[in-house]
């Protein structure tokens, strides 16, 4: 571990000197890279540098016991060993954590999308509780939703909405909700009061940017359409929708949130880039079959994730066995203890897979 840390430091001082070279200061792209890197290193590097006086303080503490006689100074001496050994362990485990491979993509906005399942009306209400859900949660966390796309249920709720999410650690703290979230209620449709079963699909995707991706525009068709509201209503008169069809993939992306065709269009492309990269982080995932897969934040969209059992009152996420009964709490969005599990669980996986946990 301490040789990772040192080789840590010593490219945080290597980078301490490239973000000052005029050459990285005219290449903007380049400039950004370096400072980000810099930043996220400077947080382990303080935590090492505590870590190495920690533990220099200890084996003088340590040496000093072994030659003391007095009483006095030896308890003085003892408590301080104390405090030191406390202190040591603290910045060891902190250390261990930041050891942890992290996800660059963890600190990125993010594209949520939500689309009924199985169930029919009942499904696609329970897609409208689920954006519910996640616009308190957002709230809570000061992000911004802006709902790029929506069609709606017949009964209520979306068949699909697509939303953009941005703020701090948007996609880190999101990313666990990807996969089918299956309810058990009686729908407001049901007339014999029977308990049905239906689910919701949702993906989250890590918003990426024309550097990381790159889009031959030739690939593209674009449509121009007028958007329309729910019930004939807010029905724009111009073609300010935008639909785009990856010819290479068949993906289709629309976007109706703007007035603007312009802006719309800038949407609809991020929204494209995003499920592109995900198409090919998941060949190159298949392409690595030695990487072990992650039962935490695998992101498959066919895995059944978590249960919402209104009856009882109850919400079970099924990948790291955690109930709570209190459903309506949930559905307010106060989903933080579920996240706060399931990034637990994945780092124990990676403490694991790396060894850290060892060292």
């Amino acid at each position: 571990m301490l040789e990772k840390l040192q080789a840590l430091k010593d490219r945080f001082i290597e980078l301490g000197q490239l973000i000052i070279q005029p050459e990285a200061m005219s290449d903007m792209s380049k400039y950004t890279k370096l400072t980000k890197e810099y930043k996220d290193l400077e947080k382990i590097v303080a935590l090492y540098d505590s870590y190495k006086l920690v533990v220099e303080n200890l084996a003088s503490t340590k040496e000093l016991l072994e030659k003391e006689k007095d009483p006095d100074f030896r308890e003085m001496a003892k408590m301080e060993l104390e405090e030191l050994k406390r202190k040591h362990e603290i910045l060891e485990e902190e250390l261990k954590q930041q050891l942890i491979p992290k996800d660059p993509n963890d600190s990125k906005d993010c594209i949520l999308e939500i689309r009924a399942g199985t169930g029919g009306d009942e499904a696609a209400i329970f897609a409208g509780d689920l954006f519910r859900m996640y616009q308190r949660f957002c709230e809570k966390q000061n992000w911004k939703i802006t709902v790029l796309d929506l069609t709606f249920g017949s009964s209520g709720g979306y068949k699909e909405i697509i939303s953009t999410v941005s703020g701090a650690d948007v996609y880190g703290m999101l990313k666990y909700e990807s996969g089918v979230h299956r309810v058990q209620r009686v729908p407001a449709t049901e007339t014999q009061g029977r308990v049905h079963t239906s689910a919701a699909t949702v993906a989250v995707l890590p918003e990426m940017d024309e550097v990381e991706v790159d889009i031959n525009m030739n690939d593209i068709r674009k449509d121009t359409y007028c958007s329309s509201g729910p019930g004939g209503q807010s029905v724009n008169t111009t073609y300010s929708a935008v639909r785009l069809t990856h010819n290479p993939t068949g993906l289709v992306v629309t976007c109706q949130d703007e007035k603007s065709q312009i802006k719309n269009f800038e949407k609809a492309l991020k929204v494209l880039r995003s499920r592109l990269y995900e198409i090919e982080l998941a060949k190159h995932n298949e392409a690595v079959g030695a990487q072990r897969k992650s039962m935490v934040a695998s992101g498959d969209r066919s895995d059944k994730i978590r249960t919402y059992n209104y009856p009882q009152s109850r919400v079970t996420d099924h990948r790291i066995n955690k109930t709570v009964y209190n459903l309506p709490d949930v559905m307010e969005g106060n989903i933080e203890d579920f996240i706060s599990a399931l990034r637990f669980a994945e780092n124990v996986e990676k403490m694991k897979a790396t060894g850290v946990e060892e060292q």
